[in-house]
């Protein structure tokens, strides 16, 4: 399974520096989660390591540069969940979920029996069976971001970047998905890298966090150390109160 290495990556968005030398190592089966202010650059970051912008410095997809390889490689290593997915209109669900299987199909090709099996599979797994035939533009914001995380699923990528991939979810299905993902990163050894503005979500679910600030790491390590309360209260303007939980630590609002 493959990892992810980045070292000094940089990233400028209409030319504007958004990430300054960022480092990192990210081994199969783990989940690192980005948190930090608006605008600190963890959007910028998944993007760069989907190669989907421009970047600097290095980042080695397993044992592959991803500047040196060819888009379909890249989509079949790398997932993508992103925080506004593009849908086509009138696109059924069956059929948008389909697209993660593309990696996969030949040029010209028809998807086989293996690929309609994985999306039936995928489609089960995210309770979203019955909405099958429906266009995915009929969907409620919390069904189409399931749609939009099953297709990722089907594309079997050994390596899951997810965007805020709760924004739109009820709580009951924020736990689902993110139960779900670290059911397969654990079953099939995943690389998941998320952006999570949820604190407490992201220390029960990381096995580590990073914070980024103005595009640099200020700091990084397991979620206890990085999710203090003086940690949030100084880069997020926030009054928290860190609080132990069952499954890590649960950053609480206060007033001030």
């Amino acid at each position: 399974m493959s990892g992810v290495t980045c070292r000094g990556v940089t990233a400028r968005y209409n030319g504007v520096p958004v990430l300054a030398g960022i480092d990192l190592d990210v081994a199969a089966g783990e989940w690192l989660v980005v948190v930090g202010p608006n605008g600190a650059g963890k959007t910028t970051l998944l993007r760069a390591l989907a190669g989907v912008i421009p970047a600097g410095g290095d980042i080695m997809l397993g044992d592959r540069r991803l500047g040196e390889m060819r888009r379909r490689e890249v989509a079949a290593r790398v997932a993508v969940v992103p925080q506004t997915p593009v849908v086509p209109d009138g696109l059924a669900v069956f059929d948008y979920v389909m697209l993660g299987r593309t990696p996969y199909i030949p040029y010209w090709g028809m998807e086989g029996p293996s690929d309609r099996d994985r999306v039936t599979s995928v489609l089960a797994r995210l309770d979203l069976e019955e909405y099958s035939r429906r266009p995915v533009s009929s969907l409620s914001g919390g069904e189409r971001q399931r749609a939009v995380l099953a297709r990722a699923l089907a594309q079997d990528a050994s390596i899951l970047l997810l965007d805020e991939p709760t924004t739109a979810l009820d709580l009951g299905h924020q736990q689902q998905v993110l139960e779900l993902v670290d059911g397969l990163r654990h079953e099939v050894g995943l690389v998941v890298i998320s952006a999570l503005h949820d604190l407490t979500f992201a220390a029960q679910f990381g096995d580590r966090v990073i914070l980024l600030v103005g595009g640099e790491v200020a700091a990084e390590g397991r979620p206890e150390r990085v999710l203090q309360a003086e940690v949030v209260s100084q880069h997020f303007g926030a009054t928290v109160e860190v609080v132990e939980g069952r499954d890590g630590p649960l950053v609480l609002p206060v007033r001030r």
